[in-house]
């Protein structure tokens, strides 16, 4: 049975992730902005078999709280051994070129509040010697585009943190996986027009499901998003430049 801590658990993709947890019997600490939202979310939980499932209503962008969060999940569930953090916005690319103020606010979530989690996590399970932590990223940090290159460059970020944080952490027994989701159909990106790329938040958060049964380090989901990736990674950068991908 498992002690894991889910953060942004009300978002699409964690929804689908966590209800395979509960399906396992595992205990359950959720942590979302929305109260009713995230209770709604636990009543499901328990209803699907979850052994345990506790609720915390928390933005992650006030930090000066990670720490408190982190020790009232451990002292509540009498442990903890997985953690997947599942936050973030998608930046208005348009409203950040415009105010910087809007870039660093994006920034904020979907950076530094996550790296915020993980110092605190990986510190936790660094001394434990044990555990899982996974974190969902974004193709968009492989390669910065016009389109999106705030989201991009918080993303690249956080996925080069978890490099890091993998080589340091590898010797004390802890996972690191880093998630680079492609583009998924989940009510945050309700206004786009979906195509053959986008995959369902259930495909992806079982994906993320097996990521950490099977203790992977880094997983494309789809996994065809590998290919993808590479192929722009590869292109010249005098070429990309002008393309509008």
């Amino acid at each position: 049975m498992r002690h894991i801590l889910i953060i942004g658990a009300t978002s699409a993709i964690a929804e689908v992730t966590a209800r395979r947890f509960a399906r396992d019997g595992d205990r359950l600490y959720l942590v979302a902005r929305n109260p009713e939202r995230l209770e709604s979310v636990a009543s499901d939980l328990r209803l699907c078999g979850a052994t345990q499932v506790e609720t915390m209503v928390m933005d992650v962008n006030g930090t000066d709280r990670h720490v408190e969060m982190i020790a009232q999940a451990e002292t509540v569930m009498g442990g903890l051994d997985t953690v997947l953090i599942a936050h973030g916005t998608l930046s208005n690319q348009q409203a950040c070129e415009a105010s910087f103020k809007e870039t660093l606010r994006e920034l904020q979530t979907n950076c530094l509040s996550v790296i915020s989690l993980l110092t605190h996590v990986a510190n936790c399970f660094e001394t434990k010697k044990r555990g899982t932590i996974a974190v969902i990223s974004s193709v968009a940090g492989d390669r910065g585009r016009k389109s999106n290159y705030v989201y991009g460059t918080a993303k690249a970020a956080v996925s080069v943190f978890l490099q890091g944080l993998r080589n340091r952490l590898y010797r004390s027994g802890v996972n690191v996986i880093t998630i680079k989701a492609g583009f998924v159909d989940t009510p945050m990106t309700a206004d786009f027009c979906k195509g053959f790329l986008w995959a369902s938040s259930e495909k992806v958060g079982n994906g993320i499901y097996r990521s950490i049964q099977r203790k992977r380090d880094e997983v494309y989901l789809p996994w065809f998003w590998r290919w993808i990736m590479l192929v722009i990674r590869l292109l010249p950068e005098g070429v990309f430049k002008k393309t509008n991908i």
